[in-house]
């Protein structure tokens, strides 16, 4: 499992390209200007002030429609003369489908474009730009030196088959998500562990942990870090010079999960993505 420094560098590299990349993206993290949380009946859609979802000033109308949330269906009901558009053709009327079992209908306008998500027993509209002003303004995400030391190899502690984790979030709530056990690695002559998630349709596991660098040099709700499953002889490599900051730190329009307690490391982790901007 080990590699040459040079070999390792170059990956890392690789991957904080392939990072921006989609970070920079028409459908990235940048691009999300808004979050609205949708009330049974109907909520409207535009730029102005009385609408429960509101567009950014001077990139769509007043009004733009209506969405009528009625038990879980939310429909969108585009004003009158308003160009709204799905899969490239226009649409006056469209039921939204949101990102609970996949791709959300994802409806545009001009350079905005929107769809809903589900969260716990709540539907929102996320809301995106792809002229907005942070992805114009984006300057890169200052990073530690890549060092191979972080690169170290370990073992999936298993938890019995269908354990769930309690993982808290940046709305106050707490989702149930399933562990397949805890990573485990030493560090210093320390042994550490982090409860692992299993996400859906993933070759890879899911890390959400927090260390001592965090609210200082890194982003202060922790950070987000996948690691391949282990191999046949039981090993795992976990990299931490891919530790990446979540979305809440570029946007405040974003659900993160948050670090559980168990997953707050006692040592720093000085490798990875550093924190971005004011966020």
């Amino acid at each position: 499992m080990k590699v040459s420094d040079d070999a390792h560098r170059a990956e890392i590299e690789k991957w904080r390209s392939r990072r921006i990349e989609r970070l920079k993206a028409d459908d990235g993290w940048l691009t999300v200007v808004g979050l609205f949380w949708l009330e049974p009946g109907e909520n409207g859609v535009g730029s102005g002030k009385g609408n429960r979802v509101i567009l950014p000033a001077g990139k769509a109308p007043a009004k733009l429609g209506t969405i009528r949330l009625s038990g879980n269906e939310a429909r969108l009901e585009v004003a009158r003369g308003v160009d709204v558009t799905h899969d490239g053709k226009r649409v006056e009327s469209l039921v939204l489908a949101s990102d609970e079992q996949g791709d959300p209908t994802l409806v545009r306008h001009a350079t905005l474009s929107f769809h809903l998500i589900k969260r716990g027993d709540r539907l929102g509209v996320r809301v995106r730009d792809s002229a907005s002003d942070a992805r114009q303004g984006f300057h890169g995400i200052a990073a530690y030196p890549v060092r191979s030391a972080w690169r170290v190899t370990g073992r999936l502690d298993p938890y019995p088959p269908g354990k769930t984790i309690p993982v808290p979030n940046v709305l106050g709530t707490v989702s149930n998500d399933r562990s397949p056990g805890a990573v485990v690695f030493e560090v210093g002559g320390k042994t550490y562990r982090i409860d692992a998630v299993e996400e859906e349709g993933s070759d890879e596991l899911f890390l959400i942990f927090g260390d001592r660098t965090n609210g200082f040099e890194t982003y202060g709700a922790g950070r987000f870090l996948y690691v391949a499953r282990p191999g046949p002889d039981g090993k795992m490599v976990i990299d931490f010079n891919k530790a990446y900051n979540p979305p809440c730190a570029f946007t405040a329009y974003a659900t993160c999960p948050l670090p559980p307690p168990q997953n707050r490391l006692a040592l720093r982790v000085e490798v990875g993505e550093k924190e971005y901007g004011d966020h």
